[in-house]
């Protein structure tokens, strides 16, 4: 009796708490007008009988965005990716107008299938650049080359790119892919790159598997490039994938890289998910330039078809967790309309396969910390934080939305055609067969057949952090009602308010800005850290900053803008606390081990800090020689 009083107690303490958070009376966010904003962008998907869903699985994933300060001058400006018409930027002008510089920056790409955007200084010479992957049915290699395009300064004050893909080894020629991230995995001061990649049709899992899964893919298989000089000391990537311990194969469906120190040991891991039967892959890195697949050692089990993913400590207590997305719908209609979750037999054929223990729903995994084998250790709780069930997700991104100082949750939901509608594939797909049959014809047209599809449009979710390991759905009362089928997304303060801006992706509709009201409607503080490095990694990817409050909180972040799905996200830190708290400490840890610790620093600010002046001593952010506020 006693036990379920308590149980009570602790149940209306929850309520009493999560209602008790502050919620705006207004939405916190607002769908701009692309008339407004000068953005305009469509990934249109068109389909025809050589190229719809039947033959190319991917064909609704959806382009990719990247953000970046191209011109350097403190705002963040709008790189799209897309599928099948050109590619697009968009130069901030201030207070959420863009214009479209994409003829003139030399950006227009290729004319093949864009997919990933990565947005890094590769060369070192403190201009970002731009990596776009590229995919789709393509038997021409040109087609399925990637673009790298290098910064080459300013033009009438416009900045302009080369591709210098190949030059740099980056093209990957005939590789399916769908994603980069540029980090300094061997920690040798430039930045190296990992490319996620796919294969371009469905293995039979079963049949030699260990063969498939022990033979080299390098069309199909992810892999790692190190960055180095040629004999003309200009630089070239080497491709370093199976001496660095990558696993590269053709069951590989990968569509999220996620670089994290996760295990916080000074070096960066890497989180890789695969859709399909081929399970995720965890990397440990060794700190000798290879790395530990690990998954099994520190995971229980992971989701089934995994697609977006993102790693962030959104409990606050300084250790990383991990979030990776799925396709089981909300509701009990939908569930049953969808392709569900492996039967018994199927799930325990793939499990004794080697596959893993893998369910068909999003996945929270809390960071235990290592446990008495040495092996990092997680937690899944994603149906207990109440996010496990999205519909067909694809970018969730943890980040503080209402500067509140805890990570709120985003994901990006929609599919163009329910491609496992149960009804269409027993019923109109065999009632087409058959008739088309009848008339001779056993290679019927499938772009009819398509176009009977059925098509949803779906809300996006966010979730709102209640400081309780779990959160609440604000998906109305923060204002993104409007139905869509989103894919890649990324958050930015493009309006340089304080608060972290949305840009949503679709398919077969425009990109969506919404702009963050947080401080209008909270009154929360913030602070924005720049952040300067030294040698080539001029960004000073792969640092972290801890963020101490009077009250004891600590927030804890990493510079990994690839993250969510397709896309990058801003290279600024952002800290947002209630506005009852000070700031008592900030600890910022560089690439190569060095500290900057700055105390009591005025909130609502931006701080520019430079790693080349780091030292291990406590100091006022009033010391010029540390950081300057902006």
């Amino acid at each position: 009796m006693k036990a379920r009083q308590t149980i009570c107690i602790l149940f209306c303490l929850t309520q009493v708490i999560a209602s008790a958070q502050k919620s705006p009376a207004a939405p916190l966010f607002t769908l701009m007008n692309g008339k407004q904003t000068g953005i305009s962008f469509l990934n249109t998907i068109k389909e025809n009988d050589s190229l719809n869903v039947m033959q190319y699985e991917y064909l609704y994933n959806g382009a990719g965005v990247g953000i970046g300060d191209f011109n350097n001058d403190g705002l963040p400006d709008i790189f799209f990716s897309s599928n099948t018409s050109a590619d697009k930027l968009f130069l901030n002008k201030g207070n959420l107008q863009f214009t479209d510089i994409t003829r003139q920056a030399g950006v227009t790409g290729n004319g093949g299938w864009s997919t990933g955007v990565s947005v890094a200084d590769v060369n070192g010479d403190g201009l970002l650049d731009i990596y776009v992957c590229h995919s789709g049915k393509y038997s021409n290699p040109e087609q399925l080359s990637n673009e790298l395009f290098i910064n080459q300064g300013l033009k009438e004050g416009i900045p302009f790119f080369k591709n210098m893909a190949q030059a740099y080894g980056l093209d990957a020629p005939g590789t399916l892919s769908t994603q980069a991230a540029f980090f300094d995995y061997d920690g040798d001061g430039d930045l190296d790159m990992f490319l996620l990649n796919h294969s371009n049709h469905t293995y039979n899992p079963f049949l030699n598997t260990r063969k498939v899964r022990a033979t080299p893919n390098f069309e199909f298989g992810n892999r790692l490039f190190r960055n180095d000089l040629d004999a003309g000391g200009h630089i070239h990537f080497t491709d370093v994938t199976l001496k660095a311990g990558i696993i590269n194969n053709a069951l590989n469906f990968g569509l999220s890289v996620t670089v994290s120190d996760v295990n916080k040991d000074g070096w960066p891991d890497i989180y890789t998910t695969s859709d399909y039967t081929e399970r995720d892959c965890f990397y440990i890195n060794n700190h000798d330039g290879t790395f530990t697949e690990s998954l099994d050692r520190s995971f229980a089990h992971i989701s089934k078809y995994a697609m977006g993913a993102d790693i962030a400590d959104y409990n606050n207590d300084g250790r990383p967790d991990v979030f990776t997305l799925d396709m089981l719908p909300e509701d009990n209609h939908r569930q049953k309309l969808l392709k569900g979750p492996d039967e018994y037999d199927q799930y325990h054929l793939l499990l004794d396969s080697g596959y893993y223990h893998q369910q068909m729903r999003n996945m929270l995994q809390l960071n235990q910390g290592i446990d008495e084998k040495g092996n990092l250790r997680f937690s899944e709780i994603g149906q207990l934080a109440g996010v496990s069930n999205t519909d067909w997700s694809w970018a969730g991104l943890l980040a503080d939305f209402d500067n509140d100082g805890w990570k709120d949750l985003f994901i990006s939901n929609g599919y163009l055609r329910d491609f496992t509608d149960l009804d269409f594939l027993k019923y109109t797909v065999a009632d087409a067969r058959v008739a088309a049959i009848k008339k001779g014809n056993y290679n019927f047209k499938t772009a009819e057949l398509v176009s009977k599809m059925p098509s949803n449009k779906l809300n996006n979710y966010i979730f709102q952090n209640n400081h309780q390991l779990g959160f609440t759905n604000k998906t109305a009362d923060w204002g993104l009602i409007k139905p869509s089928i989103s894919n890649a997304a990324a958050y930015a303060d493009l309006d340089n308010d304080g608060d972290l801006d949305l840009i949503i992706c679709n398919n077969n509709e425009p990109a969506m800005l919404y702009r963050n009201n947080a401080n209008e409607l909270l009154h929360n503080h913030y602070i924005k850290i720049r952040l300067q490095g030294v040698g080539s990694n001029t960004k000073a990817y792969g640092a972290s900053i801890s963020l101490t409050t009077a009250d004891g909180i600590q927030q804890y972040q990493e510079l990994y803008p690839v993250r969510g799905y397709q896309s990058t996200n801003t290279q600024e830190i952002m800290f947002g606390f209630a506005a009852q708290q000070a700031i008592q400490k900030i600890i910022i840890k560089w690439p190569g081990g060095k500290q900057t610790v700055l105390e009591n620093p005025l909130p609502d600010q931006v701080l520019q800090v430079k790693q080349e002046d780091a030292t291990t001593s406590t100091a006022s952010p009033a010391n010029r020689h540390l950081c300057s506020a902006i």
